[in-house]
């Protein structure tokens, strides 16, 4: 029963909280809380502690990803500015916000992953905090592990 429950005759009575013929389905929803406070960012069911993501523009563990979505390279240019270049507005808190993503250096602009590949990826050009420009590019794989590679 996994841990999770007793076997009584060849059956397994679920502790609380668990489900299933073997009580590998766990009941509790903490781990499917998007950060708006939503099971699934309302985009999914949580089932036995991991989102079933049903829109199909949104996936990761909370259903919170969004790579077709306008503003991805918006919304994660100041965790790429701190976590490259050690600047710009999440300097300070970077240790702390930024860590859910895998980064990569890469040489130049042509040395950046290309469409194609078989995970979505969004080409970003972004301004940091001195007027310069920056490129990277952010992608989501099957795993739901989100990987950006910056230009150096």
């Amino acid at each position: 029963c996994t841990g999770n429950g007793i076997c009584k005759c060849r059956v397994c009575e679920c502790f609380p909280n668990f489900t299933g013929s073997a009580c590998d389905c766990s009941l509790d929803t903490t781990p499917c809380m998007a950060s708006n406070g939503q099971i699934c960012n309302g985009r999914g069911t949580c089932e036995c502690g991991t989102c079933n993501c049903t829109d199909p523009k949104f996936q990761g563990p909370t259903c919170e990803m969004c790579q077709t979505c306008v503003g991805v390279c918006a919304e994660h240019k100041d965790c790429v500015q701190c976590r490259a270049f050690d600047k710009g507005e999440k300097k300070e808190t970077c240790s702390q916000e930024c860590m859910h993503f895998n980064m990569t250096r890469v040489e130049s602009r042509d040395k950046l992953p290309q469409p194609g590949q078989p995970d979505p990826l969004s080409h970003c050009k972004e301004k940091d905090v001195d007027d310069c420009w920056f490129y990277f590019t952010y992608s989501v794989n099957s795993n739901g592990e989100a990987n950006v590679h910056v230009v150096e």
